[in-house]
């Protein structure tokens, strides 16, 4: 019973930051020109419009429909998950995309492994798979990236399909770093998005590995 104060503790301080996460994010969103909502993400194939779609995917689906969903994939969680974010993009106005955002910030989903800290990563990422795309200098706060940072493990690694093998991440602007080998410098946010599988512009990173990891040029 001593450690549940502690534990208690933490799970308020991860679902406040989510929900200032999307709070911010849907006040992002609501800035964005047309053209940028039609922009490339990080996501391989999805637009901007399709990322914001699916982050609120887990809010506006419920368990039946979700399965529904599935069975239409045949079970395939991945093509599942894009029909979806494609079908909603196209339905959805980008007021709406933003508004579901900001409507369900204190909304108490989380994916299906991962608890509290795998609904952070999952806004956070998006966020920056949008942001980084367009070349928005949006800073994540240092009290959620810390969250996600200490989180990476190497199942989470091989969850989003990300090879740190013989690399060691160091952060330039946070007393951070993670696994061994060559040196690969960068921001902690963009570290974060190679340990969540995604490639960045190569202007981002420094080091011997960094064209593991940094996105074709054009």
């Amino acid at each position: 019973m001593e450690n549940a104060t502690p534990r208690k503790g933490k799970k308020s301080e991860i679902r406040a930051a989510i929900s200032a996460e999307r709070r911010e994010l849907a006040d992002l969103l609501d800035t964005l020109r047309a053209d940028q909502w039609e922009g490339q993400s990080l996501c391989a194939g999805w637009r901007v419009r399709e990322v914001a779609a699916h982050m609120s995917m887990g809010f506006r689906l419920r368990l039946p429909a979700m399965l529904g969903e599935l069975a239409k994939a045949r079970g395939n969680l991945h093509r599942m998950t894009d029909r979806v974010a494609r079908k909603d993009a196209a339905a959805h106005t980008t007021a709406a995309l933003a508004a579901f955002l900001r409507d369900n910030a204190d909304h108490p989903w989380t994916p299906p492994v991962g608890g509290l800290a795998a609904a952070l990563g999952h806004d956070v990422v998006h966020g920056l798979d949008i942001t980084v795309a367009l070349g928005l200098d949006r800073r994540v706060p240092e009290d959620r990236l810390r969250i996600l940072l200490d989180a990476i493990r190497p199942s989470s690694l091989k969850f989003f399909g990300a090879d740190l093998d013989g690399v060691r991440l160091c952060a330039e602007d946070l007393d951070w770093s993670y696994g061994s080998g060559s040196p690969l410098y960068g921001s902690a946010q963009d570290l974060l998005l190679l340990a969540y599988g995604r490639r960045v512009p190569g202007s981002r990173l420094r080091g011997e590995p960094s064209s593991r990891f940094t996105l074709p040029a054009g």
